[in-house]
């Protein structure tokens, strides 16, 4: 089996994935997962799709991250490592789906307006 590569994005976190056949080790920016998510959430939400299909100790897994906050960057890893697995295996999809593995979360920062501080708050009114 050749590399399989997949996409995942959370808020303004984009995860580039790399799966390949191996003994699970799961490198992020040339870095191991235990040493670039130090919290043990955030390490069981990117395995959450390997947990699910338990091959765990099946792939290896190369993910370059960029952008956004730490848990951002979990949610979108765990997207592509979804997306890359259906790519190796299309039956897997709605097992993966049901555990919402598949869904691209849409919500993002609204943009601040003008003539306001931020998006939705306003500047004090005053009548006089």
């Amino acid at each position: 089996m050749e590399k399989v590569n997949a996409l995942g994005r959370r808020k303004a976190a984009v995860a580039r994935v790399y799966l390949s056949e191996g003994n699970g080790t799961i490198t992020i920016n040339k870095r191991a997962l235990d040493v670039y998510f130090p919290s043990s959430i955030l390490q069981y939400v990117v395995k959450q799709p390997l947990h699910k299909l338990d091959v765990v100790e099946k792939y290896d897994i190369y993910a370059h991250l960029d952008g956004g906050g730490y848990k951002g960057q979990a949610e979108a890893l765990r997207l592509a490592i979804a997306r890359a697995l259906v790519k190796i295996n299309p039956e897997d999809k709605p097992a993966l789906r049901a555990e919402g593995f598949m869904t691209r979360d849409p919500r993002t920062v609204e943009r601040k307006k003008p003539g306001q501080p931020k998006a939705r708050k306003r500047f004090q009114f005053s009548k006089r």
